[in-house]
Order: C-alpha cells, then structure tokens, then sequence
C-alpha cells in the first residue's frame, strides 16, 4: 500500500479521500488556491501546499504545479477525486511519467471514453445496447438535420466532449436543429476544447439508472448494483438513490452483466460507473463512462458496506480484488441529496459567509462536507457545499430519515437548494418511486402553476 497520496481536488470529496487515506495509515498531501485557505481539507491533509489564484485554471486545473508539489512532497500517487483533473488524459499520462501512481484508469481508456462518440463505438463492439444514433462528429447544423430527419424526432443534439448537460439539447424539429446547432457547438468549444457534436434518438421520459464497477489489473471485475438518478435538473443530479425502485431482479442483473462486459471490453482497472438510460419497457441503453469516482458514491458505500475510496487505493497499488461477484451482498436502501448554495426558487448560485451550520443526526444519517461554520462559499467553485446521505432497512424509512434529516438542517447566511429538498423529498410521485429525468421539470411547473392560482 501505499505510505503517500496527494489528492488533487478540494470540498468534500478531497475530504472524503483523505478521511479513507487516514484510516488505511496513508499520509496525505493536500493542495489548495488562495480562496481555499482555510478550506476543511486543507486543514485535514498532513501537509498542504498552495498552488494559485483563485480560479480553477490558475489552481487546481494547473498540471504543472500539481506534479511540482508531487515531487516536493514525495508523494507516491494522485488521487484525482472526481471533476477538475480526474478525467483529463493529459493529467494521467503525465503522473504516468513522473513515475506517480494515478489512482483510477489507464491514460488510454479515460480519452477513449470522454469522447461520447468514440465510447459509443466501443460498447456497440463490446454488444451492449446503446441508444441509436451515430458514431461520427457532424460537419454542421444541414447535416445534423439529415440524420435526425431520418431518425426520426424527438432527437439529442449532443456534445462529443465533457458532461453536466453542456451543449446537450433536446430538438422535435429540423428548425429547432438550425437554431441549436451553432450555440451548442459554441458551448462545447469554450468548456472543453472540442465542438464535435452529434445526434442520437431521443429516449422519452426515461430513468437515468447508472452501475458501479470497481475492476483490478488482474482482469477481474464486479458490479455493485446500481444507483438510480432520475432526480436532476438541466442534466445534473439532484437526488440519488440505491437500489432503483424501479428495476426488478432480472434487469438488475442484465444491467450489471452488461457493465461488465463493457469494462472488460476496454481493459479497465479501478472504479468506474455505467450508465445508462432505461424506458418504461426496461430496455436499457449505454449512455456514458465515467472513468473516476462518482459524486454519489456513498449511496452504494451502504448498501454493499464496501469503502469504495479503499478499495480504489487498493487497486491502483496493485491489489487483486479479493471478493467475488457472488460475495456483494446487498442490504438496505440509501438516499444521497446534494446540498447547494444556491436560490431555491431561481436555482441562481448564493455565495458569501455562512454564519450558522447545524448537521441533523440520527441513525443511518452520514454527512460529506465542503464546509463548516464560517466558512466562505466563494463564487469560483461549483456551488455543491454538502451531502446528506440517509439508510434505512427499507425504501419507506430511508425517505422518512431523510425528510426528518432536512426538517433540521439549518445554513444561516447563504441561501441552500434545502427547501426544494424537502419539497422533492414528499411529493407523491417520489414517494411512489415513479420518477423519471423529468421530474423536475414537471416539479417546477406545479409549482409554477400553484403559484399563478394564488395569484
């Protein structure tokens, strides 16, 4: 195992890692930019270095200094976390050549699989189902007409490059096509370097239902059920639970069975997460790879009672798996909300200095934190402060912890996404399990439309 790990991230996640290091004996170095001083993880790392301004390219997107403080501090591995520098090719090549462990893929398989384009190749060669569509960048707006037009619409115009919905629209119309086109590709360049876009088949109303993988280097590979994310707003994840309400047994296994297959497929060693989008008739169809951790790791941390953290380090130090597809037992039922400094009401970001902050307690209730009491949310950093994650020995009582956990969490001076929780957390179509990526939207409008009658 090894005795030093840097870990390339910051908030909870960079917390998170080193809580894990920690417990294993591992000494940990952190890295931190000029807004992040008194950061908690700053203050948990054995030693800490400061690596920038402010902004995330100045900081914690700065190879060259990260890879400095590496060498400075004698660190063995990188942690990457997840975000920031955690898929980014370039990153894990050049720890590969400064003789430095990257804790997750190889080089190879993260830029094979951060390009959607060239992920959806691979898993049609590997014989799992994918949404249909087509494996080769549009040259432009007239082009991406044609397809769709012979598809059929509704249609996805999406990015080749990067996540979290940018430069992914949904168009019913070869006009709505025209119109999207350029923006979208716009958008694509400036986040991630790369316009490549793209057109698959629209699935309606679908269930965003992922599967965790965790892979050694010995060619052995499990899945770890699923986690269904169905609870998300403009494509990013709101609520996050396992197991899925939804699936039954037979599907649960195909699903986990075709991760697998798509992981050994690619040669992958580490954590890793599947996902997918499911209809109404079950079918199921790959939609991406994420080659890191997951932010909502923690919901299958407890069902399966495995540290996912530990068994990454593991892993990457050249570990065999030393468990079984038939050893991961699952119990219980977790559900992960995430905290954001942000409106409520316009989901707008609310950054500034939290005078107050009281953690709800209990059984089966377990708190990732990126702050604490005073600290400042600056405006530079995604606005994801917290998360709350509940279990309970059953769907029914892990929601009930969970909106007894927000009844009594309290964030004074900023304002939090909390009360929106609470809403999601009893409205019938969540209690019920009857979610799909459109829930919000539809959340939204009933709200809307309550608010208008009170008018």
């Amino acid at each position: 195992m090894f005795k030093k790990v840097l870990v390339a991230n910051r908030g909870e996640i960079a917390v998170r890692v080193m809580r894990t290091c920690k417990s294993l004996g591992i000494f940990t170095v952190g890295v931190y930019s000029e807004a992040d001083m008194e950061a908690p993880h700053v203050k948990m790392a054995d030693e800490a270095y400061l690596i920038g301004g402010p902004r995330v390219a100045e900081s914690y997107l700065n190879i060259d200094k990260i890879l400095e403080v590496a060498r400075l501090s004698e660190a063995e591995a990188i942690h990457p976390g997840y975000g920031l520098l955690s898929e980014n090719t370039e990153f894990a090549r050049r720890c590969e050549e400064e003789g430095l462990v990257f804790i997750g893929p190889s080089p190879e398989v993260i830029s094979r699989m951060g390009s959607k384009i060239e992920s959806r190749k691979a898993m049609e060669q590997a014989g799992v189902p994918v949404v249909p569509g087509i494996t080769y960048p549009l040259a432009d707006a007239e082009e991406a007409v044609q397809v769709a037009d012979r598809m059929g619409y509704p249609a996805m115009l999406k990015a080749s490059a990067g996540g979290g919905g940018i430069g992914m629209q949904v168009v019913r119309s070869a006009d709505e096509i025209r119109k999207a086109f350029g923006g979208n590709q716009k958008r694509a360049t400036d986040f991630f370097g790369d316009g490549a876009m793209y057109v698959e088949k629209y699935v309606e109303n679908p269930r965003h239902i992922e599967i965790q993988i965790l892979a050694d280097k010995f060619g052995d590979t499990v899945y770890l059920w699923e986690r269904e994310c169905s609870v998300q707003r403009r494509h990013q994840k709101v609520v996050e639970e396992a197991p899925s309400p939804f699936l039954d047994d037979e599907t649960r296994a195909r699903m986990g069975e075709a991760a697998v297959k798509a992981a050994k497929s690619l040669g992958y060693h580490n954590a890793g997460t599947i996902e997918f989008l499911v209809d109404a008739d079950k079918n199921f169809y790959f939609l991406e790879m994420n080659t890191r951790l997951q932010v909502e790791h923690p919901v299958t941390e407890e069902i399966t009672g495995l540290d996912l953290v530990a068994e990454q380090l593991r892993i990457a130090a050249g570990d065999s798996l030393g468990f079984t597809q038939a050893d991961i037992k699952r119990e219980g039922h977790a559900i992960e909300v995430r905290i954001y400094a942000e409106d409520p009401k316009t989901f707008f970001p609310s950054p500034g200095t939290i005078t107050e902050l009281v953690l709800p307690e209990g059984p089966g209730v377990r708190h990732e934190l990126a702050v604490h009491g005073q600290s400042v949310v600056t405006p530079f950093y995604d606005p994801m402060i917290a998360k709350l994650v509940v279990k309970g020995k059953d769907r029914d009582e892990a929601i009930n912890r969970l909106q007894d956990a927000l009844a009594h969490y309290q964030v004074s001076g900023i304002k939090t996404n909390i009360p929106m929780l609470q809403e999601v957390a009893a409205h019938p179509a969540f209690r019920s399990g009857n979610t799909t990526t459109s829930f919000v939207a539809k959340y939204l409008q009933e709200k809307q439309g309550t608010a208008n009658s009170v008018k």
